[in-house]
């Protein structure tokens, strides 16, 4: 379902993405299926949704950021693609902003560009992101600090890194990456 109270200039929207009214879709933007694009919100054209992916309003999505499958990214969250802004420079190359699979982002939390939130992390309501977030990470406050690791389902992992509501485990990999047993 495409609003027809919205401008969607892209041709590159995936099956079953809804659009709800007042959004704005510029021609190069990429949104993949089943995303829920929600109330009042700005993609420009270098920006790339994947899969599943539900942005709530007030959500402005700047060039260069990249979203991979199952992203939620909560209400008025502000994405930034410029260090350095100044009224009347026009940057030619923007900072690439990436969140990975299944990450979350929480209501009105800030992120600056060139940052990676990685795969199945959680950023806490009003965070301000100022770094890379590993994978399966838990980060919040301002600015935002890690917290401890999560589970795919969405819960905190205990001490020996198990989840206790679903029962999977993880441990660090040669690379200090967490990944299941």
């Amino acid at each position: 379902m495409l609003h027809p109270n919205s401008d969607i200039q892209s041709k590159n929207i995936g099956k079953g993405t809804q659009i709800w009214q007042y959004c704005v879709i510029l021609e190069g933007a990429v949104i993949g299926e089943n995303c829920n694009i929600c109330f009042n919100v700005f993609i420009e054209n270098d920006v790339t949704i994947g899969n599943n992916v539900i942005i709530k309003s007030g959500v402005q999505l700047w060039d260069g950021i990249t979203f991979e499958d199952n992203v939620f990214v909560g209400p008025n969250v502000t994405f930034t693609n410029d260090l350095k802004p100044r009224s009347g420079q026009r940057l030619l190359n923007f900072f690439k902003t990436v969140v990975k699979k299944g990450a979350s982002i929480g209501a009105n939390s800030t992120i600056l560009c060139g940052i990676t939130i990685g795969e199945y992390a959680m950023i806490g309501a009003g965070s301000v992101v100022t770094k890379n977030v590993p994978d399966h990470s838990l980060w919040y406050g301002n600015p935002a600090r890690f917290k401890g690791y999560l589970c795919n389902c969405g819960e905190k992992l205990d001490e020996n890194l198990n989840c206790n509501q679903c029962g999977l485990k993880y441990h660090f990999n040669n690379e200090k990456r967490i990944e299941f047993i």
